[in-house]
């Protein structure tokens, strides 16, 4: 990425400034935590057993527990450290329980808590190719985020994707690797292909066109699958999330009661009945001939 700023017509380039300390780094995100990622902080500096965790994380949304790292320097494996900490979770659910529920009032029981979506984060001001392509693996729960500082108070934030042909980590299981068997057989990560799988050729069609037509609304709009549906974001905000159905799709709009102006009434109020996207408005899609319509209302969420 390259940063200038502008003195009239001449472009100079932003010079970036490292951090001193791995500290440094876990203290601006930590600070930005729920901006940058969504995700609610629970513990700086967890120890559990002989392991540290620099930053233990809730994601909310998903329901499950996230370990973040901090590197300074890309030297490092993150392979072996991430699928111990996955492993610790796993190990140790009560304890990460039991420290959510010190810190907050509420009280959160086991059987609320989905372990398949669990994950690790590595934060660092850069990786190199090998570490990128280490963890480069559809279904491994381990992720890389890029943070760099720049003179004038700027801060940069990459979330490194996975590349669309990334293999599977089974692939790579040792007939002694009883760790990684562990998080394969416990941690799920969800594609999209997962959740076309034995859909009917309508179906996938009809994703498709509300899929493209969603992104259109925002070439930022990134697709995130989760457990149930598949969630449509902007800046770590969800927009909206569509359900794949047999037949047909459910499409849920992150807008709160009264929020949204539907003059057509098409969207249901489901504020008051369970319903497994986000936001309190639901409509069911069979076809495209609203499609204009619906855009118009999702186009809503974005603002």
């Amino acid at each position: 990425m390259l940063l200038f700023k502008t003195n009239k017509q001449n472009l100079a380039s932003l010079k970036e400034i490292p951090f001193k300390l791995e500290r440094d780094l876990q203290k601006v995100f930590e600070a930005n935590l729920n901006a940058l990622t969504q995700l609610t902080l629970v513990k700086s500096e967890f120890t559990i057993k002989n392991y540290r965790i620099d930053t233990l994380a809730f994601d909310e949304e998903a329901k499950a527990f996230v370990v973040i790292e901090y590197k300074r320097s890309n030297n490092n494996s993150v392979v072996d450290q991430g699928i111990a900490y996955l492993n610790l979770m796993l190990d140790y659910k009560a304890e990460f329980i039991i420290e959510y529920n010190e810190r907050f009032t509420k009280s959160l029981r086991r059987d609320e808590i989905d372990w398949s979506q669990t994950k690790v984060m590595f934060v660092s001001p850069g990786f190199n190719e090998n570490q990128k392509q280490a963890t480069n693996f559809k279904d491994l729960a381990i992720e890389l985020w890029e943070v760099k500082q720049f003179e004038g108070d700027i801060i940069t934030v990459n979330a490194i994707k996975k590349s669309k042909s990334a293999p599977s980590i089974k692939q790579l299981q040792g007939a002694d690797d009883t760790e990684l068997k562990k998080v394969v057989n416990e941690i799920k990560v969800y594609t999209e292909e997962e959740h076309l799988q034995g859909k009917s050729d309508l179906t996938r069609e009809l994703y498709e066109q509300y899929k493209e037509a969603i992104i259109n609304l925002n070439s930022s709009i990134e697709i995130a699958p989760r457990k149930l549906r598949m969630s449509f974001r902007l800046d770590n905000k969800i927009v909206c999330d569509v359900l794949i159905q047999q037949n047909s799709l459910k499409l849920w709009i992150n807008l709160k009661r009264g929020q949204l102006d539907d003059p057509k009434g098409l969207a249901r109020d489901v504020s008051s009945v369970g319903h497994w996207g986000n936001g309190d408005y639901e409509i069911a899609i069979k076809d495209t001939k609203d499609l204009e319509y619906i855009m118009s209302l999702v186009k809503q969420a974005l603002i």
